[in-house]
């Protein structure tokens, strides 16, 4: 270490050729087609400037230009100007120089109305992700990787039913107690998953020793690259990653990664701004009682709907319905939302859990609820035509407006795929005792329904 109070890092020798190759790529590539793109992305530009003068008639001659040092400095006795210095200061893997590595930085830098946007939609969880990688002392590219599994979106789901920020399948994120039943799916919980993904991070590392071969873990399977290390191993062949033998979506993986490291390390080389994300705490989370319908949080909270639920995508149905649940908002409106659950009143009306008896059917359900069956089937997530028998719970509003509830079912993730799972099954002699009791604001009158009348019994 040096006594310097700024820390130099080497100017371009193995660890930074591939963003300088790739700015002068980009050069000629920006204004290509998507097409031309690839055949374009290799090139590179020589040493050359153009002087004028120095042919006989005067005219732009090509000389070489002089070649000089570039060394960057990162001053570690400041603050982080924002969240993306601070990943800066936390590389640590080494750098991946190769054509697919310069292939992904063309594809994602002819799209920057996109790259842009996945960059401000990560903004609302880059603060938690890094603090925790920093905190367990791992290298903050990590913080980059939901980018290559996701695109920041918690709601993505996958064709090999991978689901949320770091695109867990069902039994990986059973191992890591990942909680996915009919009201919850802890993949697409931001703390939850987060923790999650970062402890199987940190046990394949510790496998390899190697974040690359880590990381083509993380996507392939660990079995899979020790299978494929055992091949190289008994052929005599290297192994590194880039030397195994593997599914092009695994080869191309590390790549991507490296591409956004190197977009985010020194974007101006590209001619690409960064959103400016601030490096503070950006959420917090608040008690959720059982009850409290999503509308009604986000309402509370005085957010949109939509935004709410970018922090909030891991309930399967529109209202809390088990005990240990959270909230996470931004940090101005924590206070707001406490404030507004304490003053809820539960004679304004509640959600609540019916329980079928033995031939009772969906629609006689509905009606008594004022609700059409395809509205009771939808906030229980439940597919056209179907009859849940006896002993299942349904999510029925008694006294309270459901449309909010009905807007957040249609925001919900998994809408088609939750429609094929039954409700929960519940013992009908103990449901009535221990039933949750959902609250939710009074409704609001409206001209010209029945609603109100149907609503007017409780039970």
């Amino acid at each position: 270490m040096t006594s310097s109070p700024s820390c130099a890092v080497p100017a371009r020798g193995s660890r930074r050729r591939g963003p300088l190759l790739a700015a002068c790529a980009f050069a000629l590539t920006v204004l290509a087609t998507p097409s031309q793109a690839q055949d374009s992305a290799s090139a590179t530009l020589p040493a050359t400037s153009l002087r004028i003068g120095d042919t006989p008639d005067g005219s732009l001659a090509a000389t070489p230009a002089p070649e000089t040092a570039r060394v960057l400095t990162l001053d570690l006795t400041r603050d982080a100007n924002d969240i993306w210095d601070r990943i800066r200061r936390g590389f640590g893997m080494p750098d991946l120089d190769s054509q697919r590595v310069m292939d992904q930085q063309s594809f994602y830098l002819n799209r920057p109305r996109f790259l842009k946007q996945v960059f401000e939609r990560g903004g609302r969880y880059l603060y938690y992700i890094v603090d925790e990688l920093e905190r367990r002392g791992m290298p903050t590219e990590l913080a980059l990787l939901p980018m290559v599994e996701s695109s920041y979106n918690p709601m993505a789901y996958s064709r090999a039913h991978a689901s949320g920020l770091w695109q867990f399948i069902p039994s990986t994120g059973k191992h890591y107690n990942l909680t996915q039943d009919h009201w919850v799916d802890e993949r697409r919980d931001v703390i939850a998953s987060t923790n999650a993904a970062l402890d199987y991070l940190q046990r394949i590392y510790e496998m390899h020793g190697d974040w690359h071969l880590a990381l083509a873990s993380y996507n392939w399977g660990e079995g899979a690259v020790q299978r494929a290390l055992k091949r190289n191993a008994e052929a005599g062949l290297p192994l590194e990653y880039e030397h195994l033998r593997m599914p092009d979506e695994t080869r191309n993986y590390v790549p991507k990664l490296q591409a956004i490291k190197n977009i985010v390390s020194e974007p101006e080389l590209f001619h690409f701004e960064l959103p400016y994300v601030a490096n503070e705490l950006h959420f917090v989370s608040v008690e959720a009682p059982i009850g409290v319908d999503l509308a009604t949080a986000a309402k509370l909270s005085g957010m949109p709907l939509d935004e709410f639920l970018a922090l909030n995508p891991s309930f399967n149905r529109p209202a809390v319905t088990t005990p240990g649940q959270i909230f996470i908002v931004p940090t101005d409106r924590a206070e707001q939302l406490q404030q507004g659950l304490a003053e809820l009143d539960e004679d304004d009306g509640e959600w609540r859990m019916h329980v079928m008896a033995a031939g009772e059917t969906l629609e006689a359900v509905a009606a008594r609820h004022g609700l059409s069956s395809a509205e009771l089937r939808k906030l229980n997530g439940l597919g056209p035509g179907s009859q849940p028998g006896e002993g299942y719970s349904l999510l029925v509003p008694d006294g309270v407006d459901p449309d909010g509830a009905l807007e957040v079912t249609s925001l919900l993730p998994l809408a088609a795929t939750a429609a094929r799972q039954p409700g929960l099954k519940l013992n009908t002699s103990k449901a009535r005792s221990g039933e949750p009791r959902l609250k939710s604001p009074k409704p609001k009158p409206r001209p010209g329904e029945k609603r109100s009348a149907k609503r007017s019994k409780k039970r």
